[in-house]
């Protein structure tokens, strides 16, 4: 069997269902899916399923090695190799960390509209090798680093070109992620065939395994690639992420003839062009009473849209792109001129992206404190007594472990016990919805900020008077708090955005997520310089800024509790929208009430 047949027996069996739930409210309805039900009944071929697993998994595992090994260190390696001072080691951090997470919407726009799933994580990943090559270079090749402290003289920052090499580096990684990430998780969910009992527990066990494996690479990168940097080599310590890396693209390759492809279907962005162009020509014209005044065609049998969407009074300046007009549809049903008129399902298409955007800008100040687990919170540990025993000491990088195995055990603690419990009270499915799991998240990352300042301030207080030094195991509550935060409202993230956005643009939301991570890089950055630059121009007062390079000197806590108020004032922002957002496909009370009036006054009229 072709892969079209696959998928037009995929809708086919969807439409069945939803012809089936649709049946007892509109008689009117069941026609219409019967209809499409009869053109897309055929069979199917069988996905790659599980043969394709791992292949895939082992591909995003060791990108995911590479970028974190990378990622984890980066700090220290800038301080210590580079001998970058704190604010422009930690602007530099925030300007690659958002780059990597930003790039990810372009390599979903390419799969989708161009190149596909396959392509893309294939040649993302041999960018991503040459990265973590050349980066293995920076710290290999005495030309391409700073050469080290002479006695107690300053230390001699890079060059321009050994400072170039070393952002070349970093984009080529970049570029690598960028394909990667958004093309991953869809690219798994393709194997599998969603209309079966047994397709939807892969799917389920698929995502399951996905975030397994993401947890463990986590806690391998934090532990022994952190350590083997800090404590043997940089060389060494980048170089096993690099082998791993190539061992990712030789086992990708490896599973080519188990893989079930998926079509790019070209420009995503030229039908939501079409409704706003349609939608700005017909402003002038009245909405149509009746539902036939709007174009409404089947689904596309070579589309992956599985399911239509109801139309919606909300934003309903859009519904006047599918206005019909006169010569505007041809005899065979066809459009005369996309940009004139568009169907129900390209608008409600629209609507969905207009909803969901007040939702994400949310997002980006909401997930601004965990970006300073990867930069404050290591200098801070740095500062502070991490010997466990006479003779092992922990690397500052490994602290951040705490939040992720916090992440590991409550997900699990969450879906077995945490969300029947609440089922029982909300009576819904997953407990409590996408949007009151993100509001939990950004509470606990309110209040692990206000942690962090309280324990930074007792950390200076401690040794600015001759205290002891305080253990680094003090910074548990923050990265405790912190990985709930992360449990809550990124997982929340991810999950809302791959419901939310049309079937054929799940790419798109998964990188949406990294788009929220990319802002927030560069919300933190902009927030790290602004208070550098205030605070450090109250010289005359005799005091140094916060965010000077000796922690002891400055108020890194006052900085957190800035962090801490900017999110607290997000989340009432995001109360707003929350409240005002409407899932999609969901239909007010007043348009099913209006529904129900049209189709008795059809009734009454066969009569």
């Amino acid at each position: 069997m072709n892969k079209k047949e696959a998928k037009t027996r995929q809708r086919g069996e969807i439409m069945e269902s939803e012809a089936e739930s649709k049946a007892s409210s509109s008689p009117s309805n069941l026609q219409c899916f019967t209809k499409d039900v009869s053109l897309h009944n055929k069979s199917k071929r069988e996905p790659g399923g599980w043969k394709s697993m791992p292949y895939i998994l082992g591909n995003e595992t060791f990108e995911r090695l590479a970028s974190m090994g990378l990622l984890a260190n980066f700090m220290v390696y800038l301080k210590k190799v580079y001998h970058m001072d704190q604010v422009s080691a930690t602007s530099l951090m925030g300007l690659w960390t958002g780059v990597t997470s930003f790039l990810p919407l372009l390599g979903a726009f390419l799969s989708d509209a161009y190149i596909g799933r396959y392509w893309t994580i294939a040649v993302a990943s041999i960018f991503s090798f040459l990265g973590m090559t050349s980066m293995t270079l920076t710290a290999w090749l005495p030309q391409l680093h700073p050469q080290g402290c002479v006695g107690s003289t300053k230390c001699s920052g890079p060059t321009a070109s050994q400072l170039g090499f070393l952002i070349m580096s970093l984009c080529l990684v970049s570029i690598g992620s960028g394909g990667i990430r958004p093309c991953s998780i869809p690219f798994g969910v393709d194997q599998f065939d969603p209309t079966t009992e047994k397709g939807r527990k892969g799917i389920a066990s698929f995502y399951n395994w996905y975030y397994a494996t993401f947890m463990v690479v986590l806690v391998f990168t934090l532990t022994i690639v952190v350590y083997i940097q800090d404590s043997v080599s940089w060389v060494l310590g980048y170089g096993i992420p690099t082998g791993l890396m190539f061992c990712s693209i030789v086992l990708f390759f490896m599973g080519t003839r188990v893989y079930v492809f998926i079509k790019p279907e070209g420009s995503i962005f030229t039908g939501l062009a079409q409704v706003a162009v349609a939608a700005y020509k017909k402003r002038h014209l009245k909405l149509p009473d009746d539902r036939k005044g709007f174009y409404d065609p089947p689904l596309d049998p070579d589309s992956v849209v599985l399911s239509k969407l109801p139309l919606t009074n909300q934003f309903s300046f859009l519904n006047k792109a599918a206005i019909i007009t006169e010569k505007e549809i041809n005899p065979d049903g066809t459009r005369v001129n996309k940009w004139n008129v568009s169907s129900i399902q390209q608008v409600e298409e629209l609507k969905c992206l207009f909803r969901v955007f007040p939702i994400w800008v949310t997002g980006i100040l909401s997930l601004t404190p965990i970006i300073q687990q990867s930069t404050f919170s290591i200098s801070q540990a740095l500062q502070m007594n991490r010997h466990m025993g006479p003779n092992f000491q922990i690397p500052p990088a490994s602290i951040i472990v705490i939040s992720f195995l916090t992440i590991t055990f409550f997900i699990p603690f969450y879906d077995q016990f945490l969300v029947p419990t609440l089922r029982k009270f909300t009576r819904h499915p997953n407990g409590i919805t996408e949007l009151q799991r993100m509001a939990v998240g950004i509470i606990f990352a309110v209040v692990s900020m206000v942690v962090a300042g309280l324990i930074e301030m007792q950390r200076r207080n401690r040794a600015n008077n001759g205290g002891s030094i305080m253990s680094v195991f003090w910074l548990t509550p923050q990265f405790f708090l912190m990985g709930l935060c992360e449990a809550f409202n990124i997982i929340g993230q991810i999950e809302f955005f791959n419901k939310e956005f049309p079937e054929h643009m799940r790419t798109m939301g998964n990188a949406f997520s990294s788009c929220s991570i990319a802002l927030s890089s560069y919300v933190n950055t902009a927030m790290v310089l602004i208070v550098h630059r205030t605070t450090g121009s109250g010289g005359a007062h005799g005091r140094p800024d916060w965010l000077v390079d000796d922690l002891n000197k400055g108020r890194l806590d006052y900085f957190y509790y800035v962090v801490a108020a900017t999110a607290f004032c997000n989340f009432f922002f995001f109360l707003y929208c929350a409240k005002n957002y409407r899932y999609k496909g969901h239909v007010s009370n007043t348009e099913r009430d209006l529904e129900l009036v049209i189709s008795s006054d059809k009734k009454i009229l066969d009569v």
